[in-house]
């Protein structure tokens, strides 16, 4: 168990987000929280793939002085990229709806990039996850950013809210991925660099 091999070291997780927090916690890990600040601007010609990584990395960065020796620190970000569009946190209700309208009927990607910080070593993945949403109705979409107001949400949706229930028809890979964290892949890797980081390698 990744409990057990914690011994003396602390996962730390970099983020705020409330989704992130719960699924650590459904995974039995103990953490604890500190905020990564960040500008969350990139690049124009980096590509969409790239840009949840590079955040991440950037918000690893802006924690390194925080950082103590026995930390494994835990950054990660999300976006939602529709035909290479990227559709961040609606910056109002409007924009929020007018997302839905883009993604109605459509295929879009989930990306997740999660850096993960020891002293003396640092691992990194990129997990992407194909999601189809039906043709969503106006009355659909605005009941849902009315009555859920998902401004902090990347693409306007929580695929674990009403919207997930009633108007994606199918995933491709890992559900918890769209929810905000791919928690199996994380695991795995966390697993590895704990064995590594025990037999001092």
């Amino acid at each position: 168990m990744l409990k057990d091999l914690l011994g003396d070291y602390k996962i730390v997780l970099g983020s705020g987000s409330p989704r992130r927090q719960a699924l650590l916690r459904a995974m039995d890990i103990p953490f604890t929280v500190v905020r990564a600040q960040i500008d969350e601007s990139y690049p124009p010609d980096l590509p969409v793939l790239k840009i949840p990584l590079s955040l991440a990395k950037k918000k690893a960065q802006a924690l390194e002085r925080q950082m103590q020796d026995n930390w494994i620190l835990i950054t990660a970000d999300t976006i939602v990229a529709l035909d290479e569009q990227v559709l961040g946190k609606p910056r109002d209700i409007d924009q929020a709806k007018q997302y839905l309208r883009m993604l109605s009927g459509c295929k879009h990607l989930v990306i997740t990039g999660i850096n993960i910080k020891a002293k003396n070593m640092e691992k990194s993945l990129t997990c992407r996850t194909p999601v189809w949403f039906k043709n969503l109705t106006d009355e659909e979409i605005n009941y849902y950013v009315e009555a859920y107001r998902p401004l902090d949400k990347a693409g306007a949706y929580g695929i674990q809210e009403w919207i997930g229930y009633i108007g994606i028809k199918k995933i491709e890979g890992e559900y918890n991925n769209v929810v905000g964290l791919p928690t199996q892949k994380l695991y795995v890797v966390l697993v590895k660099m704990l064995e590594k980081l025990n037999r001092g390698v």
